[in-house]
């Protein structure tokens, strides 16, 4: 048992020692264990009032679910995938409650309800479930196609978010970065014994699962320096001197003006460069630049960063690159945190496959990418991609070099930056798109709009599939709370809308019987736009 050596004002830190994995093995720190919940309490609510689970939980149960039907699969968010089942027999557990409530309910199939990185972690259950022991869960090539009617994904990250590469960048997101301009310094100052901005990085960069969120497929499905699937490109600046320019296509609706706006930029380095088209761009080779000149007194940075490793040349050489796109980010991220990445790269990978019969695509790193494996053989499954649309959600960043101190994290999110009209998709160093404020539409949609639609080879056995939207509405009242009509990623659970489609699936009916696809955005133009081989 591990004993607690911390005074009050000391809480902050020791609680982020107890939440913090081991930096070099991905599991328990010495003398720590931190455990999930079990039980169909471990995400009902995440505080008192505040739902998680609940509302579904509760409207199954009226219509004749129990306990002895349901089957919460808790497991520790913070390991990578196949860690979970090393530790805690997590895939296991899983495995053997499907069973049983196949076994005792008469034979029927269960549907399966993931919700966000959970959408991730049964994608990684479904290869591991079939997959021959040791490696393995050992139940056959056909466990799925006998154990599982349906999968409704909910908000589900497909392909990664955007927001996953700021956090590994600079431990920002749109909410944080503005906080920390209304109140300059108070982030990164000393409170408490917790200096915030680098606890909560050193914390973040433990937790392995959080690499399989780093978007996936590259500049295939996020765009390019020129492109992006959500916008239709005009470039005229190379033959006429004139810049480049985007219209709206109608699938954003109101969230935003797309004039001017290139998402296959994912981080630019001053608003000029997220602009520019890149024909004008001279950029520099950061990975050849050597990390000889360390910060001024680094030797004393103790919190595992890795950025005091890197030296002001370095750190100049990475913002003279000027952009990134997805296919660009990963030797970006490798650069600024070898050590980090390199543990990562050996649990989640984010290519597209040339050949899925490629004997290494057996490797359980590619298991959770749903471009660099098979959905299981099981014709009569249904997919289902629920999420929520109509809510500005993060697609792209404009950075700047912090100003240099020691320990410091020399990258921030420049939120002085804002787009040229009121209602510009760039707005405090933040581009933002449709989605459900987490994930964009493109990485919960595509799979099932095109990736899988049909027999494809991600998808041999023609699984059917379907994109079920969720237009927000914000509550009509202080009486609904959260809202019955959120987009929103987590309220989303709260959606009587997708709740009714939950309840009709989960009494029998059939992805034609609740009508098929529903769609508000353009999710199946942006698709089509997306040149990927089936």
């Amino acid at each position: 048992m591990h004993k607690f050596r911390y005074s009050s004002l000391n809480l902050p830190l020791c609680w982020l020692e107890h939440i913090s994995l081991d930096n070099d093995t991905g599991f328990d720190p010495p003398g720590i264990r931190v455990r999930p919940v079990t039980g169909l309490v471990a995400a009902d609510y995440f505080a008192t009032g505040y739902f998680v689970w609940a509302v579904v939980i509760a409207n199954l149960a009226h219509i004749g679910y129990e306990e002895k039907s349901l089957y919460m699969a808790a497991y520790d968010w913070r390991l990578s995938f196949q860690n979970t089942e090393i530790r805690d027999q997590s895939l296991t557990r899983i495995k053997s409650n499907i069973e049983l409530l196949v076994a005792t309910h008469g034979g029927k199939k269960v549907v399966v309800l993931p919700h966000s990185m959970g959408v991730q972690y049964f994608l990684h259950f479904m290869k591991w479930v079939e997959t021959p022991a040791p490696r393995g869960g050992g139940g056959g090539p056909d466990w799925c196609a006998k154990h599982i009617k349906a999968i409704m994904n909910i908000g589900a990250p497909f392909l990664g978010s955007p927001k996953s590469i700021a956090l590994h960048f600079s431990i920002e997101v749109r909410d944080i970065a503005a906080l920390r301009a209304q109140a300059p310094g108070l982030l990164d100052k000393d409170v408490l014994g917790l200096q915030t901005f680098k606890h909560l990085m050193r914390m973040f960069r433990t937790w392995d699962a959080t690499f399989s969120m780093i978007p996936k497929g590259g500049e295939t499905i996020w765009g390019g320096l020129d492109w992006s699937p959500e916008t239709e490109t005009v470039n005229n600046s190379a033959k006429k001197g004139t810049d480049n320019s985007t219209r709206n296509t109608g699938g954003n609706g109101n969230i935003c003006n797309t004039k001017g706006v290139n998402y296959g930029r994912l981080i630019s380095f001053s608003k000029d460069w997220a602009e520019t088209h890149s024909s004008k761009i001279e950029r520099v080779d950061f990975k050849h630049v050597a990390k000889g000149d360390k910060l001024t007194n680094s030797s004393n940075c103790d919190i595992w960063l890795e950025y005091h490793e890197m030296g002001n040349r370095a750190i100049k050489a990475v913002a003279d690159h000027k952009v990134y796109t997805a296919g660009s980010i990963l030797d970006l991220l490798h650069y600024v945190a070898p050590k980090l990445m390199a543990r990562g790269a050996s649990h989640f990978s984010y290519g597209i496959a040339d050949d899925l019969d490629d004997p290494k695509y057996d490797e359980y790193k590619y298991w959770s990418n749903p471009l660099e494996t098979k959905l299981p053989n099981a014709p009569d499954m249904e997919i289902y991609s629920l999420y929520g649309v109509g809510l500005p959600t993060e697609r792209g960043y404009i950075y700047k070099v912090a100003p240099p101190s020691d320990c410091s994290i020399p990258f921030q999110i420049d939120t002085s930056v804002d787009g040229d009209s009121e209602d510009s998709c760039l707005k405090g160093g933040v581009f933002s798109g449709d989605g459900d404020e987490t994930v964009p539409i493109i990485s919960a949609g595509f799979m099932c709009a095109k990736g899988w639609r049909g027999k494809t080879r991600f998808n041999p056995s023609g699984i059917r599939t379907y994109n079920r939207e969720y237009k927000h509405a914000p509550p009509a009242n202080l009486l609904e709370g959260r809202g019955t009509q959120s987009g929103s990623h987590v309220d989303l659970l709260g959606n009587f809308a997708l709740i009714e489609d939950v309840l009709r699936v989960a009494a029998g009916a059939t992805g034609e019987d609740i009508g098929g696809d529903r769609v508000y955005s353009d999710i199946f133009k942006w698709s089509e736009r997306i040149n990927i081989k089936l």
